[in-house]
Parts: C-alpha cells; structure tokens; sequence
C-alpha cells in the first residue's frame, strides 16, 4: 500500500463498544504524546484526550462510530485510530481494529471500564442496558465513563540487552511493556510514570541524571528514543526556547508548556532551603508530582529521610482517590485508587487483619508476566486465607491491576516513597516481596530498615542468596560444591581473582538481573574490557568472577519450604549447556538426561540450601553438571519466572501452596498434591530479534529472549525433542 504521509501529526484513538441494537459508547480518548511516525506501542500516551478542540472531538467520534457501523453488523470493542492536522485540526482515519487492541487495556484501567469483559457479554448477545457497571454496581454498563483524573502512559524498553541494535524508534514497535501513572494533573501522572519505570529515575528530572551536553540533547530531540522524554526537560533546563524543542520534536506546545513549568517550580525551589520552603510552595511541589529524593536533590544537601520528615511534620500527606468511572457522580462499590495530594481521603481503612502484595513493575526482558502470576496467585491465597488483601503495581497490561483481583488496588509506582506511604496508613499485618520479582525484592532492605513485617523468607536470607559472594560463603560451609570464585573491586584485582580461579570466567555484578551485564571471557585483555564497562555503569557495585564450567549441562530445582520441611516442586533440565542463561534455554520437565546420582545431589542440595537460609517460601536453585558431579550455581528464595511453567505442566496450584506456607496458615502436610504430567513438558523462549536485525542473535549468560511457551511431548522419541537434544550434543562436542 501506498499511502499519505502524516508524519509530524498529532495522534488520538478512541474505544467503542457496541450491541446488538446498534448502541455505541466512547470508553475512552487517548491522545499521542509523541506524533504520528512512531509506533503507539512505543509511544507517550495521555488519557483523556488533553489538546483537542470540542469541535474536533465530536466530528471525531461521529467518524469513529460511522466506521464502526460501516464494517459489518457485529457486537463487541473497538479501536479507531486517528491523526490530526496541527494547524487545521483537519482528521484522517488511520486504521480501524474490531476487535479489543493493545490499548484497551490501558483504557480499561484507566477508566476503570472493563472493556474485554463487557465485550464478551456484548458477543454472546447481552446488550449493553442488560449489564451491570462494575465499579457502581447500581447503574448500567450503557455509560460513557467520565474522568476527573490524567492517565499517563510510558513504554518500557530494553535497549541494553541488544548491544547495536537502533534505537531510534519509528514505526515498528520496539518496547517491551509499559507503566501507567495516575495524578489530578498531566505532570503529576507523567512523574508518576517516570517513577514506575525502574530505570534508576526519580521523576522527569531533578535526580542527578541530566545530560548537559546540548549536542547530544538536541540529536536526542529528532531522533527520538526511549530517553526523548528527559532530554525535553534537559533542553528545557540549559534555555533551549519551546518553540524550538516544538519544531524538533512535533509534539504539541501544550505538553511542552506543562513540562517547562516543572523546570520553572525546581528554579524556584534552589533559591530555599529545606527548613524555609513556603508551606504552600512544598504542596505544590508534591501535587505537581516531584518526590521527595528530586527535592532532596535540588536542595543539595539533604536526603529524602530529611524531606519526608519536614512535609509530615507539615501535614504534608498523600490522600487516596477513587477510580469510579463517574467522576463521584454515583457511589463506587470497587476500591481501586490512586494517590494525590488535596484535602480528603477516600480509601477507607478497615479493622480487618491486611498483606500488601508488591507488584512487579513493567515488563521487560528477565520479568515478565510470570511474576504477575505469582502475585495474582499470593492475592488469592491471602484472601482465601481471610485477610484483606491489598495490590500495589502501576502495569496496566497485568491481571494484578484488575479492580476486582484484590480487596484494594493502589495503582501506584512501585517505589519506596509511595510504597512506605501505602503501609503507613494500611499497617497491614505484613508485605509480601517474594512473588513480584526484582521489583519487589528491592524494596526489602528498606523495609526491614524500618521495621514492617516482611512474609516468608527474611530479608538477611534473602540477601544472603542475592549478593554472589556470601552466598558462596554459604555454599562452601555447606560443603556444597560450586564454582571457584573471587570479588573484584578493578581490573587489576579481577585479572589477579581470574589467574587464581582459571579461565573460562564468569564476569557479573554482585548482584543482577536477567544476567544483565555478564559475560564469559577467555583472557585478561577482554577480561579488563568486561570489569571497566561494568564498574562504570555500576559504581560502587563489585564484580564478581566466577569460573566457568565450560561444556557442563545445566538443570534447576524449584521448591517450596514451609520452615519445617521442604517439598521439590519441580527439576527441569535445560537443553543448552551452562552458560547460556536460563531464560533463553529450552528446559525439559522432568529431566531426561542426568544420572539418578545427579538428580539426587541436585535434591540433597536442595534441601540443605532451603533449610540454611530459612526458607519460608519459595525457592529456585540453578545447577551446572560435569563429569556427574553437581555445582551450585545461584539460588533465588522468590518466585521464579519457572514456577508457573511447572504450575501449569503439572497442574498443581503451587503458588496458592507457598503463599499459605508464607502466611503461616498452613504446613505443607496439609496438602495432597498430585502432579498431572503425562511424559514431558518443555519450555520454549520466544525471542524478538526481529525487531532488531542488527543485533547478534548468538545467546549468552545475558537473557534476551521476550516470552515463552510451553509444548508437551508423550515420549523422548518425539521428533520435536530429537532435534533439540541434537543442538545440545553439538554444543558439548564443542
């Protein structure tokens, strides 16, 4: 197709629902950010609609619902995507989808309008007067929601898990997940979001990690990428005039205005200290969304302990609002909120015994929905286990975000300053890290530091397992084997730990994520390249080397402790050899190719590392094996992104199992599990390379792939498996 180039236009979509008597409804406007030319998928989106004239909406939406009626009698959602002339506001339909879109989950948390749900009941012949609002639980589903509230969206990508891939974003969708902020205003959402993302930033701006270098900032500018956002503000920042920041960038001078009133109000706040900010000043500081460690920032002598102790002794306080589909205009039966600063508080604490659940944040490469899984499951066990059970996350793609999933929802970032706020006013009986990943993981220190209660495994044990070097400790007490290893803190120590302990060597942080930033390296010159890059872009942090046990196979446990005794959930056995990592690895349940004296060291080490960190929980341990003697490589007391797979091959809800062993509301004994696996289950990756051609799609100790999938084979003669189980004998040849 050969079409009109509308590059530099504004873009908007808007979801309908229709029934069988030809009823239309408007769910939701959403609005571009970032012009059309880059993929919605990867782009900035704002809910409602913020720049587009009445006049304009309305011929909009009278398009939309002609198109809709035009393409065939049917009941159900629909996406309809719109660009619009900046200097005429003149509209041209982009594609028309009659079906539920990437974007209606966005507009179903947004508004708090379930669209799948009512979309289904719509198919099957219900007609939208018939059905209930779910938020209210008085008035109908014919409705067109109102929001008194701004929705920000931002994707989350993963551009360093692809060393050379292009990072300038177009029309082919590059992210791989997203964050959702909530705020009475467009900036205090945007900061929200900017918070949500887990990319070491604390809001737009303000943190420490501003570029001044005005070449690369204005480059940045046409060319975007994922970081165009805080290069707005930076260019903002050193006096580049909005109208050229709009003529770089083709996005609408009404956004520009917002985000240059932000760098306005940190101005103004370098001419106080922390002690004499005007009272009125510090709130408006917070309604506009900046945390406490910007503020802290921008003073420059404080830390954000300091500040979030003068705004409480201020009154200065977080309230929690509604999402109610109708602006408080009926009562709402669903607690589901966001936080903002203003005079009266709608979450209504209850008497009732409470866990928290942490969330996992965005998804990206090394956790993904797996650890959603693990969170709705925790959910359900605790409400199954009479306790009032409360969610935070800020990823709309997830089922952790559905209103109707927890007793509460806080749709919050899953970061400390609001995390801490939540608890102090909750004060649940305890919180829940082990199910959300990394994300919630990270936010352990903090709370032992503060004393809440954290459910299962302590956070001593849990650092135990995560910082490599005293969890090697552990091992060698254990008398379990493992790799030689040695913590380097510069090159010249990590080539003098590499001499000691030979190569091949494992080069990685002392802690890490989805393998990011390890290697495998052969000698000292590539060695020294490894530990430079790693030390820069983690100061402070060590690096670890282990030795690599070159041509080993690979193979994890997962497990479940209940303080007493511990039960094996699953052993998978992965196809590739040691060295490429886990997630990128087709494994097999159960094993299928180590020796009974394998399998039960694997079991005896088990064991023995559940029971010395104290396991209350879950636990995943990765295994290398040569020569038929087992190596411990690394353990995670946590949820696992292969806990589901094994749920799920196995049929057994083991999730629901732990998080009851972690409340304290059962023992393992108390449950009969019964697995359902006939013959085997193997877990497939499932990559995007795709997506970036110029990228090496040669698999490494750093993960790459985007997804997975499972398959089930009868035997091991099946040819699907022969044909991997011949990679794996090549590679060990090797």
């Amino acid at each position: 197709m050969v079409e009109q180039a509308v590059l530099g236009w504004k873009e908007y979509e808007l979801e309908l629902l229709r029934d069988n008597n030809d009823n239309v409804i408007i769910i939701c406007s959403i609005e571009n950010f970032d012009p059309m030319g880059i993929h919605t998928g990867d782009s900035i989106t704002v809910a409602p609609a913020m720049t587009l004239s009445d006049r304009c909406y309305q011929d909009m939406r009278n398009q939309a619902i002609k198109m809709m009626r035009a393409i065939g009698n049917f009941a159900g959602g629909c996406n309809v995507q719109f660009s619009v002339n900046p200097a005429d506001e003149a509209i041209i339909a982009i594609e028309i989808n009659p079906r539920v879109s990437r974007s209606s989950a966005l507009a179903s948390k947004a508004t708090g309008y379930p669209i799948a749900k009512i979309a289904a009941k719509l198919a099957i012949g219900y007609n939208l007067d018939e059905i209930e609002n779910q938020i209210t639980k008085t008035t109908s589903a014919y409705f067109e929601p109102t929001l008194d509230y701004v929705i920000v969206k931002i994707p989350r990508w993963n551009f360093d898990k692809f060393k050379g891939a292009n990072r300038e974003l177009g029309l082919q969708m590059k992210s791989v997940g997203e964050v959702m902020g909530i705020g009475r205003s467009f900036i205090e959402a945007l900061q929200k979001a900017c918070q949500s993302l887990e990319i070491g930033r604390a809001g737009l701006g303000a943190d420490g990690r501003q570029s001044r270098n005005l070449e690369e900032i204005m480059h940045s500018l046409e060319h975007p990428s994922w970081d165009r956002l805080f290069h707005i503000y930076d260019a903002l920042s050193l006096g580049v005039p909005i109208e050229s920041v709009r003529k770089a960038t083709k996005i609408d001078r009404w956004f520009l205005n917002q985000i240059m009133e932000v760098v306005n109000m940190e101005a103004e706040l370098r001419r106080y200290s922390l002690n004499n900010i005007p009272e009125e000043f510090f709130f408006a500081l917070k309604q506009k969304g900046f945390s406490d460690t910007q503020i802290a920032h921008i003073l420059g002598v404080v830390t954000e302990e300091d500040v979030y102790q003068r705004r409480k002794a201020l009154g200065i306080r977080r309230v929690y609002k509604m999402v109610d589909t109708c602006a408080a205009e009926f009562p709402a039966k669903t607690p589901y909120y966001y936080s903002t600063y203003e005079g009266e508080n709608e979450s209504i604490v209850s008497d009732k015994k409470k866990i928290i659940v942490l969330g996992s944040g965005p998804n990206r490469i090394g956790q993904g929905i797996e650890f959603d899984y693990s969170c709705v499951h925790g959910l359900l066990a605790a409400k199954e286990s009479g306790f009032e059970a409360i969610m935070i996350n800020c990823n709309p793609e997830t089922v952790s975000t559905d209103f109707n999933m927890a007793d509460k929802l806080y749709f919050e970032p899953v970061y400390w300053e609001h995390v801490r706020e939540i608890i102090e006013m909750e004060k649940p009986y305890g919180v829940i890290v082990q199910l959300g990943g990394q994300t919630a993981l990270k936010m352990a220190e903090k709370m032992h530091q503060h004393g809440i209660k954290i459910i299962g495994t302590s956070f001593d044990n849990m650092d135990i397992a995560e910082d490599r070097g005293r969890f090697s400790d552990l091992l060698r007490d254990l008398d379990i084997p493992y790799p030689l290893y040695g913590v380097a803190e510069s090159a010249e120590e990590a080539i003098e730990v590499a001499h000691k302990v030979g190569y091949p060597v494992l080069v990685r942080p002392s802690y890490v994520l989805g393998g990011q930033g390890m290697s495998i390296v052969i000698n000292d010159e590539d060695l020294e390249k490894a530990v430079v890059s790693l030390l820069k872009n983690l100061p402070g942090n060590r690096v670890l080397i282990d030795h690599f046990l070159d041509r080993a196979a690979e193979a994890e446990s997962d497990s479940i402790s209940d303080g007493d005794d511990v039960h094996i959930v699953g052993m998978m056995e992965h196809i590739e050899p040691a060295g490429i990592h886990s997630g990128d690895s087709y494994a097999v349940l159960p094993a299928f190719d180590l020796s009974d004296s394998a399998i039960a060291q694997m079991e005896e080490y088990t064991v023995k590392i559940a029971k010395a960190l104290n396991v209350l929980g879950l636990l995943n341990i990765q295994f290398a094996i040569k020569n038929d003697k087992v190596y411990v490589i690394e353990a995670n007391p946590r949820a696992s992104r292969t806990v589901p797979f094994i749920a799920k091959a196995y049929d057994v809800p083991y999730i629901n199992i732990a998080a009851k062993c972690m409340l304290g509301v059962a023992k393992l004994k108390d449950f009969t599990i019964e697995r359902k696996l006939w013959g085997y289950a193997i877990k497939e990756p499932v990559f995007s390379f795709d997506k970036f051609p110029e990228v090496s799609k040669e698999l490494g100790p750093e993960m790459k792939s985007t997804g997975e999938s499972i398959r089930f084979i009868p035997n091991l003669q099946d040819p699907y498996f022969r044909n991997l189980y011949k990679e794996k004998s090549m590679y060990l040849s090797r």
